[in-house]
């Protein structure tokens, strides 16, 4: 594939969207004089609309799939091929594996192989790559540098595992993670601690305003779920639960309550143990996120954010701080009602599963931007709107086992 071809997906996408602005300002600027408000919002949903089509379409049929080779038979580059083959999504395929271990070190998974690393320069000329990804065990001495200038020097893009699989699946790789790489990373720039960012600013007075007018907004469906709690279960209206803030500083989360009131006995913060325990109203409330509503306060008070890692239980924080690489970074942001691990996940209920979200959450604090914030608003609403399983633990639909990721953190 010509690599001049990769950015036109983008494009399609973001050519429909701006028709979409257009058609917007079209209609306040000849005010519904000489075309209905109406006909400019549906003419700009259709162009997104046929924009997407035409991506999928193209997709499909190959047009912006880029060929990848990976160079390596590390744990590392047979999680890129899993992440790889579970998304069918048309815009990578895998042409194979460049053997670089000794006899039977391998690891599993890392298929087809294509030949040894002494063999590397015809195996490329062989297969002609869009992309090459260095997912090599040991590095030193051993990376042949001659043929990978060459590819770059004919256009073909060569990357290194890391940031790969970090563009694929919108986490990070914690486990192979360094601290010179996170200390010369382009990204993680956006601490809520840093005074005069004016990004960190514009955030909090958008979550402060869009807070208060949700809260005005909501005020009778807020009294109307009071009442329905009330009737339905004994116990407080509000459940208010001391979790993890900015700085690891413990704040109470409001949330409408939606389990009967503990009795005694082994406490425990996961879901899927408290199962027994939700109500008649709290299953209704969790599917649809109503419960998370009078969250708007805490942002108003600033707990948290619109967007942002999700708080954890302050009942945790020693467990992660000690079992997740990098926890504690974590906290160097708000935490937000939705966020980007939210929306790509779901709900954890054990540590293997934590670990998972850390991930996506270490992706969102590297990568934080207004206009990622925006976009998983828009994610939200459409897991709230079409996704039936958002209440559900992850377990049932995001499978991350453990054994996967083991000797990632090896690589050098």
């Amino acid at each position: 594939m010509n690599p001049l071809l990769l950015p036109v997906d983008r494009t399609l996408n973001t050519t429909a969207l701006s028709m979409l602005l257009f058609a917007l300002l079209i209609w306040y600027t000849v005010r519904a004089q000489d075309i209905g408000w109406s006909v400019a919002i549906l003419s700009g949903i259709g162009l997104v609309l046929v924009g997407r089509l035409v991506t999928s379409t193209l997709r499909r049929r190959g047009a912006f799939t880029e060929g990848v080779l990976i160079l390596g038979t590390s744990p590392m580059a047979a999680k890129l091929i899993e992440e790889m083959e579970a998304r069918p999504d048309g815009r990578y395929r895998l042409i194979g594996a460049v053997d670089d271990s000794p006899e039977g070190k391998r690891a599993p998974g890392v298929t087809p192989l294509l030949g040894r690393l002494d063999q590397f320069s015809q195996i490329v000329a062989a297969t002609h790559p869009s992309r090459i990804v260095i997912a090599m065990a040991d590095r030193r001495g051993r990376i042949p540098d001659q043929s990978l200038l060459e590819s770059r020097f004919r256009g073909v893009v060569v990357e290194d595992a890391v940031d790969f699989f970090e563009r694929v699946t919108g986490k990070l790789a914690i486990e192979s993670l360094k601290p010179s790489s996170l200390i010369l990373s382009g990204g993680f720039r956006h601490s809520d601690f840093i005074r005069s960012n004016v990004r960190r600013t514009l955030r909090r007075v958008v979550s402060c305003a869009v807070a208060c007018v949700a809260l005005v907004l909501t005020a009778p469906l807020l009294l109307l779920v009071a009442v329905a709690i009330k009737l339905d279960s004994r116990g407080p209206v509000f459940f208010v639960q001391p979790r993890v803030g900015r700085g690891g500083q413990p704040f109470g989360l409001v949330k409408f309550r939606t389990m009967s009131e503990h009795t005694g006995g082994r406490t425990s913060e996961w879901v899927t143990d408290n199962t027994s325990r939700i109500t008649r109203l709290g299953k209704w409330l969790r599917r649809f996120r109503l419960d998370e509503l009078p969250q708007f306060i805490n942002v108003v008070r600033g707990d948290m954010s619109l967007v942002g890692p999700r708080p954890h239980p302050v009942s945790n924080y020693e467990l992660f701080l000690e079992r997740i690489p990098y926890y504690a970074f974590r906290s160097m942001v708000r935490p937000g009602i939705t966020g980007w691990a939210q929306v790509k996940y779901g709900y954890a209920n054990d540590l293997e599963e934590e670990t998972e979200k850390m991930r996506y959450d270490f992706y969102y604090i590297k990568h934080r931007s207004i206009e990622l914030d925006v976009r998983i608003l828009l994610e939200t609403a459409r897991v709230l709107v079409f996704d039936r399983r958002s209440h559900q633990s992850a377990k049932t639909r995001v499978p991350a086992p453990a054994s996967a990721w083991s000797g990632i953190g090896s690589a050098s």
